[in-house]
C-alpha cells in the first residue's frame, strides 16, 4: 500500500523542531541559501568513500560550487567512526580554513561532522565530552554552524543531539550528547537514498525502527517523544519492506525518511538495552549498529513484555494489528511483528549468522552494562540480564 499522506510527488517544506528540517524530493537543491543564511563561504563536506563512489558528494559539492561556495571534502570517515576520524576531519576543516561543515552520509559521517565541529572550538580528549560521565556540561555553543544531509534512512542523526565515535582509550562506543551538537540544518531528500542496496536499506530501516520502539518504551515521561514515535513506528510498518525490494520507489522512501527523522526526534526521552547491546557488538563483533539492532530487537522487547504491556499492544497496533484480542496477546503480536518484518527483508535471525562468536557475548554483555542507553530501559537491566539477552539472541 502506499503511505496514504504522501503526495505522489512529494513538494519539498520546511519545518523546525528545533533544528530547521527541509524536507521532500528536490530539497538538496535549498542547500545553497541555507549555507548562505548560516554565512557559509568555505565549509568542509565531511563524508565517506562510499558516499563518494556513489557519486552523491559530487551532486552535493555541484550544487555548492554552482552558487559560488568554496567547498573543501574530507572522505575519511569509516562506517564506525573512530576518534582518528574525527582528528583528520579537523586537520581537514583547518587546512581549508573552513567556516562551517556540511555533514553528508549515514549516521557515521553525521556523527562525525558533528563532533568535527565540536573539536574546532573544543579541547580534546573526545572522552572528556562522554556523556555516561556528564560530559555535556563541558560542550559551550561557540561552535561554527553544521548542515546535515542524510543518505540512508536510518539514524535521524541529521536531527539528533548526539555524536556515537569509537575512543581510542576504551574502545568502546561512546555517546557525546548536548543540544549544542544539533545541525543548524537538516536537508532531507529521499531522491538521495534511491540507489541503496536493500541490505543497507533493510539494516537502517530497521535501526529507525528501534529507535522509535525503544523511545516510545523508555521510562520517563514524553508524551511529545510518544507522539512522534508511534507515527515513526507506523511509517516503517507500511513502508519498509517497498522500499527493500522496490527501491527506487519515491513514496516509500520518503516514509523512511521521516520515520527515521522521528526516530531521532522521540529518543531525546531515552532508549534501552537494544542499544547498550548493539553499541557492544559493534565495536566486539563488527556488527553494524542497524544490523545488530534489529537482531536484538525482538529479544529486548520479550524482556520489557511484563513492564510495557499497555505499550507494546499500541506499537502492534501502529504495525498493523486490527486485532480485538486481550492486551497481553497484542503485546506478544508486537513482537512477533517485528520479527515477521526483519525476516521478510532479510534480517538474520540469529547473532551467530552475523559473524558473532560465542565467546565474546560475556564480554558484549560487560561493554553493554558500561553503556548508558541501557538506564533508559522500562524495565531494571543487570549485566547478567544483557548476558541472557545477548545468548537468546546467539
Amino acid at each position: 500500500m502506499k503511505p496514504f499522506d504522501i503526495p505522489a510527488e512529494p513538494r519539498v517544506t520546511e519545518m523546525a523542531w528545533p533544528t530547521r528540517i527541509v524536507f521532500g524530493a528536490g530539497a538538496l537543491q535549498r542547500l545553497p541559501a541555507h549555507a548562505a543564511r548560516l554565512s557559509m563561504k568555505r565549509p568542509l563536506l565531511v563524508t565517506d568513500a562510499g558516499v563518494v563512489k556513489a557519486g552523491l558528494a559530487a551532486r552535493v559539492t555541484d550544487v555548492l560550487r554552482g552558487a559560488g561556495l568554496d567547498c573543501a571534502v574530507f572522505d575519511g570517515v569509516e562506517p564506525n567512526p573512530t576518534e582518528r576520524d574525527v582528528f583528520a576531519g579537523l586537520d581537514a576543516y583547518r587546512a581549508h580554513r573552513s567556516d562551517g561543515v556540511i555533514a553528508l552520509g549515514g549516521g557515521s559521517a553525521l556523527d562525525a561532522g558533528k563532533l568535527v565541529q565540536l573539536l574546532t572550538t573544543h579541547e580534546p580528549p573526545l572522552s572528556r565530552y562522554d556523556d555516561a560521565k556528564g560530559g555535556d556540561q563541558y560542550v559551550r555553543d561557540d561552535l561554527p554552524p553544521l548542515i546535515a544531509i542524510p543518505t540512508t534512512a536510518g539514524t535521524g542523526s541529521e536531527v539528533g543531539r548526539s555524536g556515537v565515535v569509537t575512543l581510542a582509550d576504551t574502545g568502546r562506543k561512546t555517546v557525546i550528547f548536548s543540544p549544542h551538537l544539533l545541525p543548524k540544518a537538516a536537508i532531507i531528500d529521499p531522491e538521495l537514498t534511491l540507489g541503496l542496496p536493500p541490505s543497507v536499506t533493510a539494516a537502517t530501516g530497521m535501526d529507525a525502527l528501534t529507535h522509535c520502539i525503544e523511545a516510545y518504551l523508555a521510562n520517563g515521561f514524553h508524551p511529545l517523544a510518544d507522539a512522534v514515535a508511534i507515527d515513526g513506528v507506523m511509517r516503517v510498518g507500511r513502508s519498509l519492506v517497498t522500499a527493500v525490494k522496490e527501491g527506487r520507489d519515491l513514496a516509500a522512501r520518503t516514509d523512511m525518511m521521516a520515520a527515521a527523522m522521528e526516530g531521532a526526534m522521540a529518543f531525546q526521552k531515552g532508549l534501552g538495552a537494544s542499544h547498550a547491546l548493539a553499541h557492544a557488538l559493534t565495536p566486539i563483533s563488527g556488527v553494524p549498529h542497524g544490523l545488530a539492532n534489529a537482531i536484538v530487537l525482538p529479544v529486548v522487547m520479550e524482556f520489557n513484555r511484563a513492564a510495557s504491556t499497555a505499550r507494546l499492544a499500541r506499537i502492534a497496533a501502529a504495525l498493523g494489528d486490527s486485532s480485538n484480542a486481550r492486551e497481553e496477546v497484542r503485546a506478544g503480536n508486537a513482537i512477533e511483528r517485528v520479527r515477521t518484518l526483519a525476516e521478510a527483508i532479510g534480517i538474520p535471525a540469529r547473532l551467530r549468522d552475523a559473524g558473532v562468536e560465542e565467546k565474546d557475548l560475556p564480554r558484549i554483555a560487560e561493554k553493554a552494562f558500561l553503556d548508558a542507553s541501557h538506564q533508559g530501559n522500562p524495565r531494571a537491566v543487570t549485566e547478567p540480564d544483557l548476558l541472557a539477552m545477548a545468548r537468546e539472541a546467539y
